[in-house]
């Protein structure tokens, strides 16, 4: 128990724990609007589109998450208007955007000059690597989420379960699904510091299917998504510490035995 006192006399575990709490808000509120409307292959999609932005920013010595956040909100409105208007499957445009995106960002990290980055923490995160700066940006990305969802909870059910109905009530569902998108991107983007591209839609999804054993309600799937992505992130983060342990690995790892534990008790109940 004094170990882990003495722990938060560190000021990067001290971060590392901020984070992983505000990532697991964030996860909670998006990734229960992503598993409702059945929008995981397009959270993905976009996921691995933002490492082209990462691989532009590289070469023109910008900030690597900038451009992986406005690649990653082009490509989600890239989507939404392709599969809505462009007269492309949504399928497709997913897979088009995915691969290029990955393209991409592979050609201009080889054809930067000079050193080549280590890639290993965007694709698999470093929560330990948070810095103040980072916490600033998850913890506004966390009010907004929570403001959103607060002023607009009956927009967003209606468009994210019955779309139909939401256009006969006169709903700007398009504009919605836009900015939806567009928040989807932004939030995936500030958790891959934290996940890495590789697992950071298990943050967003494992939780969220978790909450929805038991929970039926889209408000009620948010807040015990959240729970669970508080629980099982900073139990992942002090297993991963204790035992030595990539941190983003051990706590998508927690979350699926979470998982694997709330679906027995439901099995069982």
């Amino acid at each position: 128990m004094n170990e882990i006192i003495e722990l938060f006399s560190f000021a990067f575990f001290r971060n590392a724990m901020l984070a992983a709490l505000l990532s697991s808000i964030i996860a909670g509120i998006v990734g229960s609007y992503i598993v409702a409307r059945r929008n995981v292959f397009i959270s993905s999609g976009i996921t691995h589109a933002s490492f082209g932005g990462m691989g532009i920013a590289y070469y023109f010595g910008w900030p690597p998450f900038l451009g992986a956040g406005i690649f990653a909100v082009l490509s989600a409105l890239g989507i939404e208007w392709s599969s809505n208007k462009g007269g492309l499957r949504e399928d497709s445009s997913i897979a088009i955007l995915w691969s290029l995106g990955m393209a991409i960002g592979i050609l201009f990290v080889f054809l930067t000059p000079g050193y080549t980055p280590n890639l290993m923490g965007f694709l698999f995160g470093d929560i330990l690597t948070v810095k103040v700066s980072d916490l600033f940006w998850l913890a506004g990305t966390a009010a907004c989420c929570i403001l959103l969802i607060t002023l607009f909870y009956q927009a967003v059910v209606a468009v994210a379960f019955d779309i139909d109905y939401a256009k006969v009530t006169g709903l700007p569902v398009q504009t919605i699904k836009y900015i939806s998108a567009a928040m989807v991107a932004i939030a995936i983007v500030l958790s891959i510091k934290v996940m890495g591209i590789i697992l950071v839609l298990s943050l967003f999804t494992i939780p969220a299917a978790a909450a929805n054993l038991f929970a039926k309600n889209l408000n009620k799937v948010m807040v015990g998504a959240v729970l669970i992505s508080v629980i099982g992130s900073l139990s992942g983060l002090l297993i991963a510490y204790f035992l030595d342990l990539p941190s983003g690995a051990t706590i998508i790892f927690t979350l699926t035995i979470l998982f694997v534990i709330l679906k027995l008790v439901q099995f069982f109940k």
